[in-house]
């Protein structure tokens, strides 16, 4: 009987043991995992960040490149609108200048004198009124 204590005995040390070794790799596995997720975690970051600014400098060109195209129409927008702007008051001189013939024609067919007519007459008037003003210094 004491033979099969003692092989109890030594069986159960045995599995104390096998448990301690079970016990001590699963805490070594943990360690491991622990160890290669801080280093894999690291260099995945590091990934990470290098596809970050390769895609933000991509779009920066692209957005450059938009605000370049956009820029551009702009000053072509702007040079067709002072070209245009040119043509319009051209065209509105010309309306206005042909306005003033018009009213001037119908003035003075309905015998309202021009402002050249009353300037010519003012000049006129001005010599004459020179001419009286000598006549009467005369007497």
């Amino acid at each position: 009987m004491a033979n099969i204590i003692l092989k109890k005995k030594d069986d159960a040390q045995r599995r104390l043991g096998e448990v301690r070794g079970y016990a001590r790799k699963i805490w070594l596995a943990g360690l491991g995992a622990y160890t290669r997720a801080g280093q894999e975690g690291a260099d995945y970051l590091k990934e990470l960040v290098k596809a970050g600014e390769s895609v933000e400098k991509r779009g920066k060109k692209r957005l450059d490149a938009e605000l370049d195209a956009a820029n551009s129409e702009i000053d072509s927008v702007k040079s067709e609108l002072t070209s245009v702007r040119g043509k319009v008051e051209v065209q509105l001189d010309k309306i206005e200048k042909a306005f003033d013939t018009r009213v001037a024609s119908a003035l003075n067919r309905i015998g309202i004198p021009s402002k050249h007519d009353v300037e010519a007459l003012s000049a006129k008037l001005d010599e004459l009124t020179a001419l009286l003003e000598r006549v009467a210094r005369k007497q």
